[in-house]
């Protein structure tokens, strides 16, 4: 059969091409097999990538196993980690789409018949997969696997956000320096995603539900050896779907991402999976809506609760049936897709083989944490487009918050007031100007979400942004407000001491300020310079979407 690299391989024409092929140390035999791009984000600094390099070699042996030639090559990652509360966090996001355009470069300018791709961590994963929906060839990821939690003295898991919260705690005096080192020491133990349903691991599991990955992808953790041998199982399933040519948008299309939606909920993941999958499902040519996440989410049980919305992590779901045993539970009860494909058969045939849920980890639809799903879509008069929480892990009693604004123009003012001891119970953080354009870059606020847990104002504080949050946060902190302060949204005319009102339970956020009072204030407004005018994020600015629509590139 013809494939797409005989454009490089066959022919008189093509004699340098070969020729330079040849300088790889290929053999005329290798050049006869399909050419496979093996891309991974290998890099020293990110533990989630810091193994890459073994899974890409696990890989390449399985395309070997069934008659391919591998070809390894590298792209960026941001650890939005280490990352956090400084400049560096509006790089994060905004590196979603250079992932994304560097493997469609690459992979068109070598023309390979097919590619399997190596992401861990958060906007790596999306970003090849936008770069998945462009191309359109033969594809499976694989991801490098969840990082094992870690344990305090008492024997309790620990992660990423434990050092998050220690901050806090050792700023309001209830935690010492020496424990707060402990955890640091500790926390972290292996490489590895961040051991949490936090972005990276959600978006790993919600591969697996979309299709794109074997079973196993988001939760078998980066160390065990079943890591590897899935590895080599992803190598060998991008051959079959060469010789049955199914493609990436076989497989990634509305059914699939409903399937993903759906999964989204049972399990509430990051809020930023609203972010990647709406933006996925843009480049899929199927784009979804933050009204069709909000009926997605009325009528989908929240399954199970993995830290930050409860105590376990991704080894403890792995250790009863992953992801496979909440689909299982899903299908049951009709809410997925069945006919939709997958890399490894239809999602009716996988669901026949799928292990019942233990009922303690993950639940049953009649026992469920709750009836409706882990994320929330929010609207009101200060949010009119959308914005979005993390409902699953709000304490009851901050359901509903009503309170007065404190306002600040980025996340460094807000941290500095945190820390300054200058919140009081009942406020409403508003922090603004941190969206897509107007960070630019939408940076996470794990820092000051994790500080006024740390100092105990969960339960008294809310937090509201037109930036994000990461998979780590908990509480009562709403982002993705849109329209963003930038482009002018009511977010952008709140005061001082202006009261908020908060209902998730009625999915309304709103302002008590008069219409004509807003309207007096949007007719003083400015819209303010550009923070960059060169560079990578003078260009972001320039040609991100409002965060509702995925903060996509059209």
């Amino acid at each position: 059969m013809s494939m797409r690299s005989d454009q490089i391989k066959k022919g008189l024409a093509r004699a340098p091409h070969r020729s330079l092929l040849k300088a790889d140390g290929l053999t005329d035999e290798e050049l006869e097999r399909p050419l496979v791009a093996v891309i991974s984000s290998t890099n020293d600094i990110i533990p989630g990538h810091l193994h890459l390099s073994n899974i890409a070699d696990a890989v390449k042996s399985g395309i070997r196993m069934a008659g391919g030639t591998p070809f390894e090559m590298t792209t960026i990652g941001v650890c939005d980690g280490i990352a956090m509360n400084h400049e560096g966090m509006k790089y994060s996001l905004t590196s979603r789409e250079v992932i994304a355009d560097s493997v469609e470069c690459a992979v068109q300018g070598h023309a390979f018949d097919a590619m399997v791709l190596i992401p861990s961590c958060d906007k790596v994963v999306p970003g090849m997969l936008l770069a998945a929906c462009r191309l359109n060839i033969p594809t499976v990821l694989v991801s490098g696997g969840p990082m094992l939690a870690g344990h305090d003295k008492c024997g309790n898991e620990t992660d990423l956000n434990s050092l998050f919260d220690a901050v806090g705690q050792v700023t309001a005096g209830t935690m010492t320096q020496e424990e707060c080192k402990w955890l640091e020491e500790t926390a972290c133990p292996t490489c590895g995603s961040c051991s949490g349903m936090f972005t990276a691991n959600s978006i790993c599991c919600l591969a697996e539900a979309i299709g794109i990955a074997l079973p196993g992808n988001g939760t078998i953790p980066a160390v065990y050896s079943q890591r590897i041998r899935l590895a080599k199982q992803a190598g060998m399933k991008v051959m079959e779907l060469i010789e049955k040519n199914i493609c990436a948008l076989d497989i990634i299309n509305e059914k699939s991402l409903h399937n993903g939606m759906v999964l989204d909920m049972a399990f509430g993941g990051s809020t930023n999976t609203m972010l990647h999958l709406t933006a996925i499902s843009h480049a899929a040519g199927c784009p979804v809506t933050l009204d069709d996440w909000d009926a997605v989410c009325k009528k989908t049980p929240n399954l199970t609760r993995i830290a930050p919305a409860g105590p376990l992590h991704i080894e403890d779901l792995n250790a009863v049936g992953g992801i496979p045993a909440i689909l299982g539970e899903l299908g049951r009860c009709g809410l997925l897709e069945t006919d939709a494909l997958t890399c490894h058969g239809t999602m009716a045939d996988w669901l026949a083989e799928c292990p019942a849920v233990d009922g303690e980890i993950v639940r049953t639809k009649e026992n469920a944490y709750s009836q409706v799903g882990g994320l929330a879509v929010l609207s009101g008069n200060l949010a009119p487009d959308c914005a979005v929480v993390k409902q699953s892990a709000v304490s009851d009693e901050m359901r509903q918050h009503r309170g007065p604004a404190r306002v600040f123009n980025s996340e460094d003012e807000a941290c500095e007031a945190i820390f300054g001891g200058k919140i009081n119970a009942g406020d409403v953080i508003v922090i603004r100007y941190e969206g897509p354009a107007g960070g630019p870059g939408m940076r996470e606020m794990l820092t000051p979400t994790s500080a006024i847990c740390g100092m105990g104002l969960d339960k008294s504080v809310a937090l509201i942004t037109d930036g994000r949050f990461s998979g780590a946060t908990k509480g009562p902190a709403i982002g993705h407000v849109s329209p963003e302060a930038y482009a002018g949204g009511p977010i952008a005319l709140v005061q001082e001491g202006d009261i908020i009102d908060i209902d998730i339970d009625a999915n309304s956020i709103s302002i008590e300020v008069a219409d004509d009072e807003m309207a007096r204030r949007r007719e003083a407004w400015t819209k303010p310079a550009p923070k960059y005018t060169t560079g990578v994020l003078a260009r972001y600015a320039k040609l991100v979407s409002s965060a509702d629509k995925g903060a996509f590139f059209g």
